[in-house]
């Protein structure tokens, strides 16, 4: 249901991340992070995210970072792989464990074409999991633009301000 999506937040300082602690999921995430927003805080729960044993290592990583409560939004990620691999991520457990999730949650498995009960359920799906990780946090390039642009006009407005206050000492 669209009007039960929550918005994530603008600026995350803690991501959590649910995904395998050796695949290059999770490289590709910490790159996004680094380059996007370096200020944020990665913190891992390792799963096993594929074969017997899966959905209860998802399971028990997601736990960890809610009772851990530090994150602000949370990541479930794997990379691309055949419809068994990604057999996990459409067990109705794991999806009632999402929905009912006190922090947002970004549903990022597979590639663009792959869809998954979790998908439905999570508060934003991303078609993969980098750009899970691009969408769960601003870029601090165009944060940075945005301050500059702000002391820009500040400067001018305090320029303005000074000379109608000289303006109006050289009248008296």
């Amino acid at each position: 249901d669209l009007e039960r999506k929550r918005p994530l937040r603008e600026f995350p300082r803690v991501i959590g991340v649910v995904t395998s602690p050796t695949g290059a999921v999770l490289h590709d995430i910490q790159t996004v992070l680094r380059r996007r927003f370096p200020l944020a805080h990665l913190l891992l729960a390792p799963a096993q995210v594929q074969g017997a044993g899966s959905v209860e290592s998802v399971r028990q990583a997601l736990d960890l970072l809610i009772a851990d409560g530090r994150a602000h939004v949370i990541i479930i990620a794997r990379g691309g792989g055949s419809p068994e691999d990604l057999a996990a991520f459409n067990d109705e457990g794991l999806a009632r464990q999402v929905f009912a999730s006190p922090i947002p949650v970004v549903s990022a498995i597979g590639h663009e074409t792959d869809f998954s009960l979790l998908d439905d359920v999570a508060d934003l799906r991303a078609p993969t999991p980098t750009a899970a990780a691009e969408l769960a946090t601003p870029d601090v390039a165009d944060f940075a633009f945005d301050v500059v642009s702000a002391v820009e006009r500040t400067r001018r407005q305090v320029l303005h301000i000074i000379a109608r206050k000289q303006n109006g000492l050289d009248a008296l």
